[in-house]
């Protein structure tokens, strides 16, 4: 019978140092079926603790080695993420790492990234807001529609219409794309001039339909 434990951290960009998990506000692991009752862990309701602080570690023993799933919840409605973990026994210690892709983080979270390293501001969903002004300007010349009266159309909407709209906008937006979807508030934020031409013909064909000329 073998005795082991795992946990949970985040890696320095700079050091290679390991960093409290503080993005994460809980952890379940779902293990191997033999483990029984202790299959899952972590979950409420699952009989067992739920793991909420850093490192988000457990302990348990047993004799085969098999690939656990870790299901990791984010602070700031982050939503969950999962990856698989390979147990094994070959080394005495060892790391795995998992990479994990965040669009559109919240302040909070942002700042609680920056603590492992630099954060991109593209993977981030603000590439158009911190961006060259002078690349923005040239973006807002080069649209083939009237780009404030399309804002103002947007506006007048009605709400089965704004669903459309924040659908179109999900299946065309492209990497460039700033969109910032505020649950709490109820409201969803785009960048018009981040939204590709077709995109933009596309919602300015809508708002003629719904709206008229």
């Amino acid at each position: 019978m073998r005795s082991w434990k795992i946990s949970l951290v985040l890696i320095n960009e700079h050091d290679g140092g390991e960093v409290p998990a503080t993005i994460f506000e809980k952890a379940t692991y779902k293990l191997h079926p033999t483990f029984g009752d202790r299959e899952t862990q972590g979950k409420p309701l699952s009989g067992m603790p739920v793991i909420k602080k850093p490192p988000f570690g457990i302990k348990e023993e047993g004799w085969g080695e098999f690939d656990m799933r870790i299901i990791v919840s984010v602070i700031e409605k982050g939503g969950d993420h999962e990856f698989t973990h390979d147990l094994n026994f070959q080394q005495e210690r060892y790391e795995a790492e998992h990479k994990i892709t965040f669009k559109n983080p919240k302040a909070n979270l942002l700042e609680k990234l920056k603590e492992s390293g630099p954060v991109g501001g593209e993977e981030n969903g603000v590439k158009s807001k911190r961006g060259d002004e002078s690349a923005k300007k040239k973006k807002r010349s080069e649209k083939t529609v009237d780009m404030e009266k399309l804002a103002d159309s947007l506006q007048r909407l009605g709400e089965e219409d704004l669903l459309q709209v924040v659908e179109m906008v999900h299946n065309n937006k492209t990497a460039d794309t700033y969109t910032k979807n505020d649950v709490d508030q109820g409201e969803f934020h785009v960048d018009l001039y981040t939204l590709p031409d077709s995109l933009v013909r596309m919602l300015w064909d809508f708002c003629v339909e719904k709206l008229g000329s």
